[in-house]
């Protein structure tokens, strides 16, 4: 019997295989490697594609993060609010730009930061110095807020960027899961101060490694990010920042601008296999993810819940069909950020969730007959529990 994949990263590879090689001979021809044409018409592309002003393009999406963090100027003494249910790169970036994460629990329905949590946090534990806002705890100037669209659903943008603008933060997006994801009509990425995406080999749009962007409406910050992806330099041998080495190479540049053009049809069928997943399994006792009004997810994962979480990813790997947990040690918990004093129960909405969801198969090539035998694979296990 065949494998179920939780995602078929090779299925993506043979659609786009014929063209995605005439189109490296080109590159390899030409020996422009770095910082080419294809980089830079995929910025374009990019930028367009979400309604964003300008984009800069990076060798991973936690340089994303970490370069927009530089771009905005957040970094020593400064504070950044986010939610814990994240993958690790959200904190590190923080952290790698000197500044420091305070996590935030999130909504039991979306799986997002919840805004009341982030509002609670401010009125409780910050004060008003001027034009700053300090954490009385911490002693730092509060300075921004970090949504993630987690699993490719948009975080609640609408009541965040309302608490930005009255305390005066600023907001980054990560969207490393959310591409071409839609909040109340606008493609996020367009949404906040600057925002970050990931084009790691397994998202929705990937590149054959590692790959990542910034986009911003302020080109002054844009212009910043793509000094410091090369060492700061302003002209070649002149370094106006310390910077990074952090470029995107133009054969990932070549994939990603033959997988934008595919992008919106693989995401309405992810789509479809969710609606398809929603019909075959509403009755059983799962939490299944939740459908938002003025908002359009991408489904990266599809993230049921229940209280035999392990049991059922057994039960299901027994049948070969993939699984997954995201995440089962949410990132307040994490041993590299134990001198943050967080412990068990810190955040309660997002530590049951580790305990209960499971990742199913999902991904833009999953045929009918693979859906079915998911979903009676998980109905044969409510059924003979």
């Amino acid at each position: 019997m065949n494998e179920v994949k939780l995602v078929d990263i090779k299925a993506q590879y043979d659609e786009i295989r014929d063209e995605l090689w005439r189109e490296w001979d080109k590159t390899f021809n030409s020996m422009h490697l770095m910082l080419g044409p294809n980089m830079s018409a995929f910025e374009t592309e990019f930028a367009a594609y979400c309604g964003a002003e300008a984009a800069a393009a990076v060798d991973s999406g936690t340089s994303a993060l970490l370069l927009a963090l530089r771009s905005m100027d957040v970094g020593e003494g400064d504070e950044v609010l986010m939610p814990s249910w994240t993958f690790f790169a959200t904190p590190e970036a923080v952290l790698l730009a000197g500044a420091h994460p305070v996590m935030i629990d999130i909504d039991e329905t979306t799986l997002n930061v919840s805004p009341e949590k982030v509002r609670e946090y401010i009125e409780t534990n910050c004060r008003r110095e001027g034009d700053r806002l300090v954490d009385r705890k911490t002693g730092k100037n509060l300075r921004a807020i970090i949504p993630v669209h987690i699993f490719g659903l948009p975080a609640e943008m609408d009541e965040l960027t309302a608490i930005a603008d009255e305390y005066r933060l600023l907001v980054l997006e990560d969207c490393a899961q959310a591409h071409g994801a839609v909040y109340k009509g606008r493609k996020v990425g367009s949404i906040g101060d600057c925002a970050a995406f990931s084009f790691y080999l397994s998202k929705n749009l990937s590149a054959l490694g590692e790959a990542g962007i910034i986009l911003s409406r302020d080109r002054e910050k844009i212009e910043k990010v793509k000094r410091l992806r090369v060492h700061g330099q302003s002209d070649r041998y002149h370094h106006s920042d310390v910077g990074y080495n952090a470029r995107m190479d133009e054969l990932q540049a070549v994939v990603l601008r033959l997988k934008l053009k595919r992008l919106d049809e693989w995401n309405r069928k992810r789509n479809e296999a969710a609606r398809m997943y929603d019909d075959r399994l509403r009755d059983l006792p799962l939490v299944l993810p939740a459908r938002v009004s003025g908002s359009e997810s991408v489904y990266h994962l599809y993230v049921i819940r229940c209280r035999n979480r392990d049991r059922l990813a057994e039960h299901l790997k027994q049948r070969r069909i993939g699984v997954g947990i995201h995440y089962p040690l949410p990132c307040h918990l994490q041993p590299a950020l134990s001198n943050l004093g967080y412990r068990a129960g810190s955040l309660p909405v997002t530590e049951k969730m580790a305990g209960d969801v499971l990742t199913i198969p999902m991904h833009s090539h999953l045929t009918a007959d693979d859906i079915d035998r998911v979903a009676d694979s998980i109905r044969d296990f409510f059924q003979n529990r």
